[in-house]
Formats: C-alpha cells, sequence, structure tokens
C-alpha cells in the first residue's frame, strides 16, 4: 500500500481543488467561542450574567481490546487534522458563491476559476501529501457533512457527469468512493465520528 501513497495523496488533491474551484476561493474567519459576561440592573443591583458554552455528556465507551482503543484515538486524530478542511470547503462555498454572482461574464468568471485553480493547487498540494488513506477516506464523508452535498455531486456540478465517473472510478481502485455519504443515525462509524466531532468543536477533546 505504500506504493501507492504518492497517487493516493493526487487523488486527495484533484477532489479538494475540484470542490473549491466549483465555487472559487475566499478567505474565511472561524467564530471565536468566547464567554460572554453582560450587565443587567435589577431592583437597583448591578447582576453580572455570564453565558456558558454546553457540556456534552456521553456514556462512556467500551473497548473491547487495546485495538479497538487505539481505533478509537485514531479517529480523534484524524478528526482533528480533517475536520478543518471540511469547514474550509463549506465556508469557501458559503462566502464565493457570493463573490462569483458579482462576476458580470462567463468570461471573467472562467478567468477567476483558472487563477483559483492555480492558486489551491500550490497553497493545498502539501497539505493534502500529509493525508493517510484512513484520513482522505475521512475527509471525503466530513465534506458531506459540512456541504450537504457528496464530493461527487460537487465535482459532477463542475465537471460534468463523465469527469466525475472516472474520479469515482480512479477512488474505487484504492477502496475509496467520492459517493460516500454521511450517516451518523444509521451507521455506527458515523455515530461514533459524530461523537467525536461534538466534542472537538466544544473543546472537550
Amino acid at each position: 500500500m505504500l506504493t501507492f501513497v504518492p497517487m493516493l495523496g493526487r487523488l486527495y488533491i484533484i477532489v479538494f481543488t475540484l470542490v473549491l474551484i466549483t465555487f472559487g476561493l475566499s478567505t474565511t474567519q472561524a467564530q471565536s467561542r468566547k464567554t460572554l459576561a453582560r450587565q443587567s440592573l435589577y431592583k437597583g443591583d448591578t447582576i453580572l450574567s455570564v453565558d456558558l458554552r454546553p457540556v456534552y455528556v456521553y456514556k462512556p465507551l467500551k473497548f473491547k481490546n487495546k485495538r479497538q482503543q487505539q481505533s478509537y484515538s485514531r479517529l480523534v486524530r484524524n478528526v482533528k487534522k480533517t475536520l478543518p478542511i471540511a469547514k474550509e470547503i463549506k465556508g469557501i462555498i458559503i462566502q464565493t458563491a457570493l463573490t462569483l454572482d458579482t462576476i458580470p461574464t462567463e468570461r471573467e468568471r472562467k478567468k477567476y476559476i483558472n487563477y483559483m485553480e492555480k492558486h489551491l493547487k500550490e497553497t493545498y498540494t502539501p497539505r493534502m501529501k500529509k493525508l493517510t488513506f484512513s484520513q482522505g477516506k475521512l475527509l471525503i464523508k466530513l465534506v458531506d457533512r459540512e456541504c450537504n452535498q457528496t464530493s461527487y455531486q460537487l465535482v459532477k456540478s463542475f465537471m460534468g457527469s463523465f469527469k466525475a465517473g472516472f474520479y469515482q472510478t480512479f477512488a474505487a481502485l484504492f477502496g475509496a468512493s467520492l459517493k460516500k455519504e454521511y450517516d451518523p443515525d444509521n451507521i455506527e462509524d458515523d455515530a461514533i465520528t459524530e461523537r467525536v466531532i461534538i466534542l472537538v468543536e466544544n473543546g472537550q477533546l
């Protein structure tokens, strides 16, 4: 499998780039989770009120063996590495859909997309090459979670059915699928992933 790593890296770069250039490029800023303090006046007294973020409590996981525990720890690491990328895609889609709407002509839109394609390859190639096989597969699912569209659907919307089918076939050679959907309600692995995501986002992992 090690001999396939460079090819897998290219696959993830292709998918990530196509997803992004579908909508262009924009920078997004994550909202910081600051504790909000307010003062209010009640019967002549000043009262300080503080909004605290929720704390999620789950039933402790029971691992059958050390291998299963190690698998969970690996999932936590993978989520921490790939979730920010998936969120970047979501933010870019939201922000740059508005940007493209301001470009008056199709020629200018294509010029903008071509520029973005070059920029994205230069920016994200080093990051995508560092993804492992399992991280790449997880990213595909997290794209669906964040964007409510599979990577296959996003590629198809830009490149068409033929190219989407080509990249899907290429991914299948390595046991991956651009059509993978995220379904924590019905898939046990996704349910555990969702639990990890919630705890990571809330700073509890």
